[in-house]
């Protein structure tokens, strides 16, 4: 399995050094791949007491397409993973131009994670569909792939129109591998038909993930496609369980068939920059064991 770490957008502050310390240390470790999580606009929760949602206006986030394009020009091997963008709250053709830049300018060391997102805040300010996002988000994705792949497009869908343009310059990858994440039966669907990979979230590699990937995997076969067409990243929590523990569920993961694994250090009470990087070291050491 490739591993990861997820950056640690909620706790590791606004200090440029500190971004740089912990991406490079990733690398130099013998990381694979970086994952960042997406939100552009955090709720005040004080003025919605209805409010459940994770994150809020105290929680930092960078935006992962900038992060990436910054973070690519001091590394050489890692892989950006984007886990995920909420796509649909965006628009398609400029994604896909700030993907394609990204990918050239890393020379190729993109990966779109993509996802339909839960926050109804962020559709509002963007002026976005919340209610058709998930339909409308099959579209996206072919738009995308068609403007990655050729130099001219024409097309005309549901919600998009393109006549005869292009984007310049091209993407290293042609295309850009697209992986989703959702664990809805619709979203699982979808991805067995169109998905380059998946990243599982909200349960454990037992008899229920079995279930799941079991699932997944006759979807895929009666799609037409391999299994080695599909990845999937789940990730582990350094806050739940030992150092034994994370073993067991690397190992268990790796049996489901997943392809790559990532570790995320957020919400285990960390207070430093260092005892993220401690950890993601321990970690690193214990999946090379496994």
């Amino acid at each position: 399995m490739r591993k990861g770490v997820v950056f640690p957008q909620t706790e590791i502050g606004s200090d440029q050094g500190a971004v740089i310390e912990y991406t490079q240390t990733a690398e130099s470790l013998g990381y694979d791949h970086l994952l960042a999580y997406d939100h552009i606009l955090g709720a005040n929760a004080d003025s919605r007491p209805e409010w459940t949602g994770s994150y809020r206006h105290t929680d930092t986030f960078y935006e992962p397409i900038t992060l990436f394009s910054f973070l690519s020009a001091v590394t050489s091997t890692l892989e950006f993973v984007s886990g995920i963008i909420i796509l649909p709250q965006r628009q398609t053709t400029l994604v896909a131009k700030q993907a394609a830049t990204l990918d050239v300018l890393s020379k190729g060391r993109l990966r779109l994670g993509i996802g339909i997102g839960w926050n109804e805040v962020e559709y509002e300010a963007l002026g976005e569909n919340f209610s058709n996002r998930g339909r409308r988000s099959e579209e996206q994705i072919d738009v995308m792939r068609k403007l990655w792949t050729n130099q001219l497009v024409t097309y005309e869908g549901k919600w998009h129109k393109i006549t005869d343009a292009g984007i310049n310059p091209l993407p290293t990858q042609r295309p850009i591998p697209i992986w989703f994440g959702g664990t809805s039966e619709i979203v699982i669907k979808r991805l067995s038909k169109i998905g380059d990979g998946w990243f599982p979230q909200g349960f454990s590699p037992d008899e229920k993930g079995k279930r799941i990937i079991d699932r997944l995997n006759s979807y895929i076969f009666q799609n037409g496609r391999t299994l080695s067409d599909v990845g999937i990243e789940p990730r582990i929590s350094i806050s739940k369980g030992t150092p034994d523990d994370w073993a067991r569920e690397i190992t268990a993961w790796k049996d489901l068939g997943a392809t790559h694994i990532s570790v995320n250090t957020m919400g285990a009470g960390y207070k430093s920059l260092e005892e993220h990087l401690n950890a993601i070291k321990i970690f690193k050491e214990i999946a090379e064991a496994v």
